[in-house]
């Protein structure tokens, strides 16, 4: 293994060759810690097929870059070296080489869409907010599936966290009894440092503000508009939280305890959690319950009486929440934004957990074939399911080519609206995505309460 990984892929239709394609730069996801470019479950060779298809052709690359410590490592010494986010950095490189090299591939380097999921997406949203919002005309449109520029760990993180994490890799790396433990860790073997990384350390990175890359308060950027204003493409699975949300709250003292011990990074005072609390019903109204299962359905102790409940608040508080916020901020500052709820549940993953984070990302590619999965998502599901992956995967090629999603050429749908929040009264309109029932705009009004609160305390309570 060598940590020399920066190899892109490029996919092109033929005969594209000294023409100017619309590019889309995937960034991949994994929690910053795993993934990568080359994954069979991000082939791009679908999608731009698909754009060909609708007369709307585009080029996709996709683009690796390190991970764990070996992209996201920080300490005082780090940041003295000036070297932090370097995870970021590789991605940034990236976009500067499709910058210079795109056009020699039939690509045009003034239509680069960056898109990214999980982690991608939270990458992409941190390009746009990068250096206080200074557009180096890197991009000019922007995807986001599952993450956005509010990244949680990134608002709560603090550099002791990373110093305290440092500080067990040089240890472990045998570097601790070393004057410049820097230089020290630069000069162990691969296998060496990565043992080390490995022992000490698998989880808990994420890009992090360094006074340079990330200035400050992502949650301020949105609120004052510092941020490229490109159009945006942004969106989340119904059931996110069911992925990141805990299994076993079975009544209101256990949610309270999960509501004080999650996520924040300063102390959630009584008046808070009584708020939360009745923000976040266990009984939530009809129109507020987003899930495959119905309500009456009571579930086990196992998955917590208050499985509903649990599930809304982590969902909200990782994902939906700020991509509200994101959509808000867009259509406030005039910028096009074209939100989106997903609410497929593919196989084989049951109903009781519904639509989970990830389970988009087949349907955007069009992976019909299930490359890389241990099942194929696709396998015994009727047509609706390769239907509405027709249609996601041609509405975001049309969003690369066009910068608008409704180009995709399909008929019986109807179309997908800018948000905006003047006309609708401050309430913008998704566009919600299910196999099981008509694709079609909705009002992004659900859990309006609990979001609008959450959203109050991105800096009070799970900022520094």
């Amino acid at each position: 293994m060598d940590e020399d990984c920066l190899a892109l892929n490029v996919v092109r239709p033929a005969g594209s060759a000294g023409q100017k394609l619309p590019v889309a730069v995937w960034i991949h996801g994994g929690g910053y810690i795993m993934g990568g470019a080359t994954d069979r479950r991000y082939n791009l060779s679908f999608i731009v097929q698909n754009s060909v298809d609708i007369g709307k052709p585009i080029i996709a690359v996709s683009i690796p870059y390190r991970l764990s410590a070996w992209g996201f490592i920080d300490s005082q010494e780090v940041r003295s070296a000036g070297i932090t986010n370097i995870g970021m950095q590789d991605q940034r490189q990236a976009l500067y080489w499709i910058q210079e090299n795109i056009a020699a591939f039939g690509g045009d380097p003034t239509k680069v869409t960056i898109w990214g999921e999980s982690a991608g997406a939270g990458s992409v949203g941190i390009h746009l907010i990068a250096y206080g919002g200074r557009d180096d005309k890197l991009f000019s449109g922007a995807i986001c599936e599952s993450g956005n520029s509010i990244l949680l760990g990134s608002q709560n993180y603090n550099v002791s966290d990373g110093q305290a994490i440092y500080n067990n890799i040089t240890t472990a790396a045998g570097c601790s009894g070393s004057a410049d433990t820097l230089s020290c860790l630069r000069a162990a073997p691969f296998d060496r440092l990565n043992a080390a990384i490995n022992i000490t350390r698998s989880y808990g990175f994420y890009p992090y503000q360094d006074s340079t890359l990330i200035q400050g308060s992502q949650y301020d950027q949105l609120n004052n508009g510092n941020f490229i204003k490109v159009p945006l493409l942004s969106g989340a699975n119904t059931d996110e939280g069911a992925s990141f949300g805990p299994r076993g709250i079975n009544n209101d003292s256990a949610f309270a305890t999960y509501l004080t011990n999650t996520g924040r990074t300063r102390p959630l005072n009584a008046s808070t959690v009584a708020i939360l609390q009745a923000v976040y019903p266990n009984l939530p109204a009809a129109s507020d319950v987003l899930y495959s299962v119905p309500l009456d359905y009571q579930y086990n102790s196992t998955y917590g009486f208050q499985f509903r409940r649990a599930v809304a608040f982590g969902g909200d508080l990782a994902f939906h929440a700020a991509r509200r916020l994101q959509c808000q901020s867009w259509a406030m500052q005039n910028v096009s934004a074209y939100c989106y709820r997903f609410n497929a549940i593919p196989y084989p993953l049951p109903n009781l957990t519904g639509s989970v984070h990830f389970q988009e990302v087949a349907f955007v590619f069009n992976n019909l074939q299930g490359l890389g999965y241990a099942f194929n998502p696709f396998q015994g599901q009727p047509q609706s399911y390769v239907d509405l992956s027709s249609l996601m995967s041609r509405m975001w090629a049309s969003f690369v080519h066009d910068g608008n999603p409704n180009g995709h050429g399909l008929q019986g749908y109807q179309q997908w609206p800018a948000y905006d929040v003047v006309s609708g009264g401050g309430v913008g309109y998704d566009y919600f995505f299910d196999a099981n029932t008509t694709s079609r705009p909705e009002k992004d009004s659900w859990r309006a309460e609990g979001i609008a609160y959450l959203n109050t305390l991105w800096k009070t309570v799970y900022g520094r």
